[in-house]
Order: structure tokens, then sequence, then C-alpha cells
């Protein structure tokens, strides 16, 4: 009986010593080092003389860094993008339908006005009362700006049948506000004083108004309406130039439909 024989281990004999390949290596790791230390000098330079570029290149670094680490997110995060796709487009079918779809009038309730009707001052909107007679003007001027009360006597004169009406005030104005042509046609012109209840018309006031509403804006009628009241001085001086003066109360009663308009007073 014969026993296998084992088959001998071949020495390795390319495992010699190669000159070429041991100076090639140590080269390359001299060039290596030397391209590290340049790296190092030029990071360090950058750090003391442009700290803000070394704060980019940091955070571009780290981010690099980052990126790599989270290779094996991306699948995930791509199947996260189309479902918050689709999620916006269902939305966007959802609010196009819901555009689409009529919308029911707003209710006629106090303090609201649609949105599509022309744009009328609140404090000059006009109120039919329930018996069907001509409308009236609420007015409540301390909600008003200036301009805004302008705009509302305005808007009185063409309650009142006024034709031509214009709101003209402001810099350079002369005194006039509101400019208009009675129902009856002569000129009406008048200045608008939005004072506090404590702030009354001077005669200063009314003697600068009567210096060019007759002789400048050729008025026929000239009147002073304001929310608070006038001085004695003042109502005397506008007697004698015969300029209507119209106080809180007149105005009221005016917007009310309750009291006469400026040109139909017969006296200041």
């Amino acid at each position: 009986m014969t026993a296998p024989a084992r088959p001998s281990r071949r020495t390795r004999d390319d495992r010699r010593f190669d000159l070429r390949t041991t100076a090639l290596f140590f080269l390359l790791l001299a060039v290596l080092m030397c391209v590290l230390a340049f790296v190092v000098r030029t990071a360090a330079h950058v750090v003391v003389h442009r700290p803000v570029w070394a704060g980019v290149l940091a955070v571009l670094a780290v981010a690099a860094g980052l990126a790599g680490r989270s290779r094996w997110r991306r699948f995930s995060a791509a199947r996260g993008a189309r479902r918050a796709a689709r999620a916006l487009e269902e939305a966007a079918e959802r609010a196009s339908d819901s555009l689409g779809a009529p919308v029911a009038p707003a209710p006629d309730t106090p303090g609201e006005r649609p949105v599509d009707q022309e744009e009328v001052p609140a404090a000059v909107a006009p109120d039919v009362d329930a018996s069907g007679n001509a409308p009236t003007l609420m007015l409540s001027c301390a909600e008003l700006d200036p301009d805004g009360f302008e705009r509302a006597i305005a808007e009185l004169c063409v309650r009142d049948a006024c034709s031509d009406v214009e709101v003209v005030g402001g810099a350079g104005d002369l005194g006039a506000d509101v400019v208009a042509l009675t129902p009856d046609g002569r000129r009406v012109v008048i200045q608008c004083k939005q004072y506090g209840d404590g702030n009354k018309v001077g005669s200063q006031d009314v003697q600068r108004f009567g210096g060019t509403c007759f002789t400048i804006h050729q008025a026929d009628i000239a009147a002073v309406v304001t929310t608070s009241e006038f001085t004695a001085p003042a109502l005397e001086y506008a007697r004698e130039c015969g300029i209507l003066c119209v106080n809180g109360a007149d105005l009221e009663a005016w917007c009310q439909g309750g009291g006469p308009s400026p040109w139909d007073r017969t006296g200041v």
C-alpha cells in the first residue's frame, strides 16, 4: 500500500529586493510629503491673512464629507422628493377646484362690502330708509382723514343734485376744497375744516378763505363746513362778507337729510 505523496509547497522566488521599485516608492512618498507640507503651509497662510476664505473652505470641506457619508441616503431622499412633489400637485389641484367653484354672495350685513363693487368711502355710503324715501348719508367724521372728509362733503353735494363736483383741496388750493354747481346753476365753493370739539374755527381762518373765495374762485356761494364750532368773531366776519358757516350740528343734520344744504341756507 502506497501512501499518497503530499505536494510540496513551492517556494516563491519573486520576493526579491528590487532597487528600482524601492527607489520609486520613496520618491513618490517624498513628493506626497512635499505636497502635504505645501497644503498645510498654504492653509496656515490663508487662516492668518484671509480668515473668511478659510472659513468658507472649511465649510465646503465639511459639506463634502457629509455628502460622501450620505450617499447611501440618496435613494430614500429621492423617494421623499417624489412624494412631496405628488402632495404639492394634489394640493394645487384641490386649490384650483375650490377657485373654480361658484362663490355664494356675501350676506348684506353692516360693515361688509362685496369686493367687486365700486369703492365708495364707508362714511358716505348712501342708505335708503325703510319708507323708500331719498337716501340719507351717514357721516362719521372722527373716522375720516382730511382727504376723506373732503370727499365726504363732495359726496353730499352729489347726493343733493349738484353737478360738476370736484375735490380741489391740497397744496395751493387757496382755500377751496370742494367746488360744484348747485341744481339752480350757482357756483358753490366750500372750505372743509375737520376740527376736534375743543378746537373752533377762528376769524383768521374765515378771513383767509374770504380773501379768495369770491375774487379768485368766482364763488356765487361760499361756505365753511366744520365738524366743530365757530368763534364769535369768525361768525361776525362771515356775516359781513356773506360767507355761510356750517358747524358740526348743521353738518350732522345735512348728512341725515334733515337739515338744509349750505346753498339753501338763508343765514350764517
